[in-house]
């Protein structure tokens, strides 16, 4: 098979040659897929590059191992994308003692939110991505798993091991908290 033809394949037919070769040449492809993507996810949540190369070496290895478990009910990106907050996660957690709960406890916002303010349209990137960092590296992976790749709430559930109920709850809270956040550090001066 030629690179050129490798290269025209999707990622699923790739998957299904890798899971019954055991093809690690194949997997390269996949790597050089996604391999960028993963890294800036990583860096999203970690915010240290070395740290963040490290990670996504670590789920490019368990990603090999557990191809054989993906079963093309969301696409390979979503999957892979999905394993990727997992794993950040669950080092942050390990790591830096981040347990989310405690962490929300701690960090009350008010009850009432207005999420249909006229002026949320007019948000500014650059702001945005301040009261990002603001907010706990769990919200910020489930903001980014709902908008920016679009994943389902049971897929998002499934990465976060938390109920789909949970999920809608925990992200009604981010979105809450990110607006609460805005308004109160680029609105209210």
């Amino acid at each position: 098979m030629s690179k050129k033809q490798i290269k025209l394949m999707s990622d699923e037919e790739i998957i299904s040659i890798i899971n019954s070769e055991n093809s690690s040449i194949l997997f390269e492809v996949l790597y050089k897929r996604y391999h960028k993507k993963v890294l800036d996810k990583c860096y999203s949540l970690v915010k240290n590059r070395q740290l963040a190369e490290e990670l996504a070496e670590d789920i490019f290895s368990k990603t090999f191992e557990k191809l054989s478990t993906f079963k093309s009910k969301s696409s390979f990106s979503s999957w892979l994308y999905s394993l990727s907050y997992n794993h950040c996660i669950d080092y942050l957690r390990n790591k830096k003692k981040l347990h989310y709960p405690e962490w929300n406890r701690e960090h009350e916002i008010p009850e009432i939110i207005d999420e249909t303010d006229e002026n949320l349209n007019a948000i500014d990137y650059e702001n945005m991505m301040v009261i990002f960092e603001m907010i706990h590296p769990e919200e910020k992976a489930l903001l980014l798993m709902k908008y920016q790749d679009n994943l389902s709430m049971k897929e998002i559930g499934e990465s976060l091991r938390i109920s789909e109920d949970a999920t809608k709850m925990r992200l009604k809270r981010a979105r809450a908290r990110v607006i609460y956040l805005y308004k109160d550090k680029f609105w209210d001066k």
